[in-house]
């Protein structure tokens, strides 16, 4: 184990790398990303990176800044009817994933992070609702090879507050709520907070079962372990004690389509020596020996799980724990930001790390910031994914312009999309953030939402 405070200690990094975004529309504003780059792309074929497409060019329909060269489609729009008549597209569009179907079609699936009192939830279908009382859930596109939409229509309702979520080895999608509310509660008939799996194809399939022995907590994202099947998950509480990073030991790993309804074991990862992530500061900190402690109670019957006695070792906690992807041997998750003043040991404007299962070693391979302005850019990390060209593609969700970041292995930070619908007012300007940043199978198209008002966009162009 590493020591944070001591820079000089066995594990520390041997260099800090500071990178300065260079302007991404008419004026320059300066964003710093430090660390171990080359860290985040372990495994993909072709990782080399590159310098980026440009500056962004505005939009002359005021929706969706992009470089020079490419284009963007608009396949879906909250409030418009869905193609099935199930009734009217949901808002709150959040993680999403895209999937191989027949015939060189696209199947994308869509979370909507919809509460109780949403004004347009998930419209109930049979066969795929959980709690009818509920607003949240995933709604499914079907896309031609040139991104014309063929279908829409429900994938699960009854949900709430559907957040991120992952894909997995057999071709199916894990929907997460991002809520501990009870049976009773807000008037919903049921318990939440678990994971759901949603067929891309057929729905009906998986149905509307919540996946308990994954856990009740505040769900962010999951990353699987296509090598042993083990379930990253993170949890995204809002008061401290802050979320924890857990796995999931499935009965039937990698068993196909409804397998972790076979149930598991869940377990919270002990970082010894370190409660809380915040504390590390240096990129590159390396910490040995990762305990993973059994989870008393995975169903918080009583107490949530971040509450509950790990023991005289305690746990490891950390603040917005959003983003989670798999990528060679590793599994990296985000910290979106922490806070002193809310809980927190430091403040951060974005970590990522990097957790390898074979060694039982944890990272810090990346801190997001501001390089002088909080109000710049390159706050808060949020949704992320490797794109196939090997960049690192970050949905931003911070305060002023929202962007979709790339981020190479050479610690080159480039824009690739900027919200340009102002949802304020002319006085008090503000952008919708950006989620379910994913790519087509053929790498062709990049698929991400604006969260407010939902929309959901395809982007070609000449990808490296």
């Amino acid at each position: 184990m590493s020591d944070p405070s001591n820079p000089s200690g066995p594990h520390a990094p041997s260099a800090t790398r500071r990178q300065v975004l260079v302007g991404t529309g008419a004026s320059v504003a300066g964003i710093a990303f430090t660390g171990a780059f080359s860290e985040l792309f372990t495994g993909t074929a072709a990782a080399r990176g590159h310098a980026g497409y440009g500056r962004l060019v505005p939009d002359p329909a005021g929706l969706l800044d992009l470089p020079r060269g490419f284009r963007y489609k608009v396949l879906s729009r909250a409030g418009d009817p869905l193609r099935s008549g199930e009734g009217a597209v949901p808002g709150n569009h959040d993680g999403m994933g895209a999937f191989a179907g027949r015939r060189g079609r696209v199947h994308l699936v869509r979370n909507h992070e919809n509460n109780a009192t949403a004004a347009l939830g998930v419209p109930t279908a049979r066969g795929l609702t959980y709690d009818p009382a509920a607003k949240g859930g995933c709604t499914l596109l079907e896309l031609d090879g040139r991104d014309h939409v063929l279908g829409e229509r429900v994938g699960i309702a009854g949900t709430a507050v559907n957040c991120a979520g992952g894909v997995t080895p057999w071709g199916t999608w894990l929907t997460c709520e991002e809520t501990e509310d009870r049976a009773g509660t807000k008037g919903y008939t049921k318990d939440h907070g678990f994971v759901f799996e949603v067929h891309p194809a057929d729905p009906l399939r998986t149905g509307a079962v919540p996946l308990t022995a994954m856990g009740r907590f505040q769900h962010e994202a999951v990353a699987v372990d296509p090598h042993s099947g083990i379930v990253y998950e993170t949890e995204d509480a809002f008061q401290k004690p802050f979320g924890l990073f857990y796995r999931f030991l499935p009965n039937r790993p990698l068993g196909g389509t409804g397998s972790l309804r076979a149930g598991g074991d869940l377990e919270a990862m002990r970082v010894p020596g370190v409660p809380d992530l915040s504390a590390v500061r240096e990129t590159g900190a390396v910490f040995e020996g990762i305990e993973w402690v059994p989870v008393p109670d995975s169903q918080a019957r009583e107490t949530p799980i971040r509450l509950q006695d790990f023991g005289r070792k305690g746990i490891t906690h950390a603040q917005k724990l959003e983003g989670c992807y798999w990528s060679g041997r590793s599994v990296f998750f985000v910290s979106s930001f922490a806070r002193a003043a809310e809980g927190s040991a430091a403040d951060h404007y974005g970590q990522v790390w990097k957790y390898e299962p074979h060694r039982r070693r944890l990272t810090l391979v990346v801190v997001f910031g501001p390089d002088s302005d909080v109000r710049m850019p390159g706050e808060s990390p949020d949704n992320i994914c490797l794109a196939p060209g090997g960049s690192l593609m970050v949905c931003e969700d911070g305060n002023g312009a929202q962007h979709v970041f790339g981020l190479t292995r050479r610690g080159e930070v480039y824009p690739v999309a900027r919200a340009a619908r102002n949802i304020g007012t002319p006085e008090k300007p503000e952008w919708s953030e950006f989620a379910g940043v994913t790519f087509s199978p053929d790498g062709g198209t990049m698929y991400v939402n604006s969260y407010t008002p939902g929309t959901t966009f395809a982007v070609t162009g000449p990808w490296h």
